[in-house]
């Protein structure tokens, strides 16, 4: 098993906690950062253009990604271009689609040969991946951010799809992004299909300590766990006497 050194899939912390982030930002192995307004809702970030202004004041160094949130094309645009003069760093999230299901690839491509980094994000299908890869091809960099774990999510492998879209991708000169994983194994699948980003969030990310974990001692210290926290809740089962509560079976 690869150390999380040698992986080559670079690793994107995905979040909207101002402080997990800058904690993160330290992390060597941490490449990037994503966000959305889902992510930020839940934090209870109020201020869009204030949060993303606090972070990028220290992360300068690394691709950042903010999401516009119109649903029509011109404000999508408008909020594109307000979002890219935040930093050199900064990579604009637009959705593949709007919320009636009308594709976004003139809008990408027209942002993208301008010169706009994009993250073009919520793609779930080959279909998906191969217009927007037509989209960016030969422009500004860019990622392609397929929702894998939401795949995952409908029953099925996601891999198959994944490698595919790696291919794609490069032919694009862009970047597949593997979004939501469900696991920590997602990382290294990641890995092996050759796909160049992968965002996680917090939950995902505190089990890299665990990579290559002796699975014995991984065993025992389950097992320590569950009579630790049994101890700890004082549970205790009536004294079966001879003759009592015991089950006859013929």
């Amino acid at each position: 098993m690869k150390s999380v050194s040698e992986l080559r899939v670079q690793i994107f912390a995905d979040g909207a906690d101002k402080a997990s982030m800058l904690e993160l930002y330290r992390q060597p192995h941490i490449k990037g950062f994503t966000t959305n307004p889902t992510l930020m809702r839940a934090t209870g970030v109020t201020d869009y253009q204030g949060f993303a202004l606090d972070l990028l004041a220290t992360i300068q160094d690394r691709p950042i990604s903010f999401e516009v949130f119109a649903d029509e094309e011109p404000e999508m645009e408008e909020q594109a271009r307000h979002i890219a003069a935040w930093g050199k760093n900064v990579f604009v999230k637009v959705p593949v689609m709007n919320t009636k299901g009308v594709p976004t690839y003139d809008l990408i491509r027209h942002l993208s040969h301008e010169g706009i980094q994009l993250n073009v994000t919520a793609l779930l299908t080959l279909e998906q991946v191969r217009s927007v890869c037509n989209a960016l091809q030969g422009s500004a960099p860019a990622y392609v951010s397929v929702f894998a774990g939401r795949i995952a999510d409908t029953g099925r492998d996601p891999v198959p799809l994944m490698r595919e879209a790696v291919a794609m991708a490069n032919a694009a000169k862009a970047q597949l992004m593997w979004a939501s994983p469900r696991e920590l194994l997602n990382v290294f699948q990641a890995d092996e299909i050759g796909c160049h980003v992968i965002t996680a969030t917090t939950d995902v990310l505190k089990k890299l300590p665990l990579v290559g974990k002796d699975l014995h001692e991984f065993s025992q210290e389950t097992v320590q766990m569950f009579r630790r926290d049994a101890v700890k809740s004082g549970y205790s089962l009536p004294t079966v006497k001879q003759g009592v509560g015991v089950v006859s079976r013929r």
